[in-house]
């Protein structure tokens, strides 16, 4: 039996898609077999980030509709072979969306994957009031943007009035020099502030942008200081503690060429 973990957020734009798919991506690679969903009712983006759009003929109000088998709407990522996909649905209306069912079509999952990741829409949306009844843990994505850790701590205090124990964190778009000017909260500060487990943090690199936009997810790329971040989350989360990466600063040709 596998097990299902919520990635989410307190707001929207802190980078939830990219951080799960970094994290997806990574199991895959040490061997897991990983299924992605896209819970974000209304809109889709991790299959145009995966380079996948093209291959989207059904998708999860399919499946819950009885139009095709669970198996045909799962895509299988072009560079990972452990790694899938279940694409959200643009037209979907919230009040045809049958909790029971998704939360056997995540039961079912479990019984093929590893893990299966639930992409949940950021707050208090519907799809992340579905996603979390389906999980017993849940990983937040947080800037050190003070209006971002603020609703960050209340989607924390959601969590544990639903019982939920397991409830950990990641520092995305990290920037230290914002850090040392005073205009980012510290880290130090975040963890005290959100006080629950810490798994690590990806700094803030445009290659994140320009890999997503090519529907290549930066971590194919294994020896960036981006894929030591998402490898170190994935470490902590699966209780194996290693040191976080270091920030390096980028030479003038490494900021022209990338």
């Amino acid at each position: 039996m596998g097990e299902s973990i919520a990635i989410t957020s307190g707001k929207g734009g802190v980078g939830k898609s990219s951080t799960i798919i970094g994290i997806g991506m990574i199991l895959a690679q040490m061997g897991y077999r990983v299924c992605m969903i896209d819970m974000d009712l209304g809109l889709k983006n991790l299959d145009v980030m995966m380079g996948l759009q093209h291959r989207v003929l059904y998708d999860l109000k399919d499946v819950m509709d009885g139009k095709c088998t669970l198996s045909r709407a799962i895509l299988q990522d072009k560079q990972q072979d452990n790694l899938y996909l279940i694409p959200a649905c643009k037209t979907i209306h919230i009040a045809s969306f049958q909790g029971d069912h998704f939360e056997e079509i995540v039961q079912s999952l479990k019984q093929s994957f590893d893990y299966v990741l639930l992409d949940t829409p950021a707050g208090m949306e519907s799809g992340f009031l579905y996603s979390i009844r389906c999980v017993n843990k849940a990983v937040l994505v947080t800037t050190l943007d003070v209006t971002s850790l603020q609703d960050c701590d209340r989607i924390i205090g959601i969590l544990m009035k639903e019982g939920m124990e397991e409830i950990s964190f990641v520092v995305n778009r990290m920037n230290v020099h914002l850090i040392e000017k005073g205009i980012s909260v510290p880290l130090e500060e975040a963890k005290k502030w959100l006080s629950v487990e810490f798994l690590g943090y990806v700094f803030d690199d445009e290659e994140v942008m320009r890999s997503n936009n090519h529907g290549t997810p930066v971590v194919l790329k294994r020896d960036t200081l981006l894929y030591s971040c998402y490898y170190s989350i994935v470490k902590n989360m699966l209780g194996e503690r290693v040191e976080l990466p270091k920030y390096k600063e980028k030479s003038l040709l490494q900021k022209l060429f990338g």
